[in-house]
């Protein structure tokens, strides 16, 4: 496999340095990729280097990952409008220690492989590095008008808040990772998002410097979506990779929900279908948009790839749960934490228990729930066959709500019109 006509076609190319395509064609390349520890959890916007890292091992080179206990103390400024907050040790371990168990999933680390996967940590070498050593023995072969004229330098020194000198020397500090790998583990090559393009080429001229070696790179470009708006964001924040910031559910919810316009670039970048399956997707989506075609199969293969097939089913069986009407008995069958997992982004109000001992009737329930505003509504909107206790339509004015309507003992899921639901939680 040619890796890098691999991602030209999946739109997972942009910066490359010459002779990177002729050299990983040559032999087996081993290549990293940086992953700043800010958090105890990757999110969607790190999917990206992480599949360049399995397509470079499905294309027979050794892949590196690199979790950035040193970096990560100082933070990368590349194209931020401020410096990053500084963590503390101990929180960078942990944060490390989290990425490294994810990032085992995604990759083959088995050490009878000849490209076997490795993790590196950059604090395992900067540990014992004096700062007089690394002045001298690092900061002189880069010039601070070679520092100065990349763009991600530029643009913050010219902003309001300038640079402070730790944000500075991140880009030494980085270059400085290529260099050792490069002597260590004959590391020639670096990849990344294209806003790390500045601090990659530092690294490819400290080797030629320093170590009279060559190194090369190329990066991917930073996904956005087709509206402008930023990639990986919703209301409720961050779609993080660990499941309990994101459940599956929601995760899937994600992928579900693209426009047209993205899924037909998701679909190349962010699953492993081959080109010509890609294709008739994309025709057959085309033919008919209603039934999205596109958005099924990149839900389907994402949410596999990072949480299984078992909470790719689960994901879909409370998709239908929630959009269709014959699905009863699958509410039934959920644990509370499923429940729970499934209605993380549906409205949530209370009742009192001992109201639910004696019963209430249906039209006062809703409106002291405040689900609906008014008995009058509430009335109407019954009448007129709109509302659903725990999928069960309501159609008799004098139902009554009590606790033998609680799902695990605690929980009533209403349903107005056809897709507003709420959570009714009795305390």
């Amino acid at each position: 496999m040619n890796l890098i006509d691999e991602l030209r076609w999946r739109g997972m190319l942009q910066d490359i340095m010459p002779g990177t395509e002729e050299q990983l064609q040559k032999e087996m390349t081993t290549a990293y990729v940086g992953f700043d520890p800010t958090a105890d959890s990757l999110h969607i916007g790190s999917l990206v280097p992480i599949l360049l890292l399995v397509h470079l091992q499905k294309a027979g080179h050794k892949p590196l990952a690199l979790v950035g206990g040193a970096t990560g103390m100082v933070g990368d400024p590349s194209f931020k409008a401020e410096e990053r907050k500084m963590l503390d040790l101990e929180t960078l371990r942990h944060n490390q220690s989290c990425i490294k168990a994810q990032l085992e999933r995604f990759l083959n680390f088995d050490t009878a492989l000849p490209n076997a996967a490795e993790m590196v940590n950059n604090y395992d070498w900067f540990k014992n590095i004096s700062f007089l050593d690394f002045i001298r023995d690092v900061g002189k072969h880069i010039s601070v008008n070679y520092m100065m004229a990349k763009d991600s330098v530029k643009k913050r020194l010219e902003g309001d808040s300038g640079m402070s000198f730790t944000e500075f020397s991140y880009q030494l500090i980085q270059g400085y990772d290529f260099y050792h790998l490069y002597t260590a583990k004959n590391c020639k090559l670096q990849m990344g998002g294209s806003d790390q393009w500045g601090n990659i080429v530092t690294g490819t001229e400290l080797v030629r410097r320093k170590a009279g070696g060559e190194a090369f790179a190329f990066t991917c470009p930073l996904i956005k979506k087709a509206d402008g708006t930023k990639f990986g964001k919703t209301e409720q924040g961050n779609v993080w990779l660990d499941p309990a910031k994101t459940s599956p559910y929601l995760f899937y919810q994600f992928w579900i929900n693209t426009s047209d316009e993205d899924a037909e670039s998701y679909i190349r970048t962010f699953t492993f279908l081959e080109q010509p399956v890609v294709e008739a997707l994309i025709a057959e989506h085309r033919q008919d948009t209603n039934r999205r075609i596109l958005q099924r199969r990149l839900a389907q293969e994402v949410t596999t790839f990072i949480h299984g097939e078992k909470e790719y089913e689960f994901a879909v069986k409370a998709s239908e749960m929630l959009f269709q009407n014959d699905t009863a008995e699958m509410l039934l069958s959920l644990t509370e934490a499923q429940l729970l997992e499934i209605m993380s982004g549906v409205p949530q109000v209370e009742v009192s228990l001992a109201e639910l001992e004696t019963g209430k009737d249906i039209i006062s329930f809703i409106a002291d729930t405040k689900i609906l505003a008014s008995k009058g509504e509430a009335r109407k909107m019954l009448q007129n066959g709109g509302i659903s206790i725990n999928k069960s339509k309501v159609t008799a004015l004098d139902f009554v709500v009590d606790k033998s309507l609680l799902l695990r003992d605690r929980y009533i899921l209403v349903q107005r019109g056809k897709k507003i639901y709420h959570l009714v939680k009795a305390v």
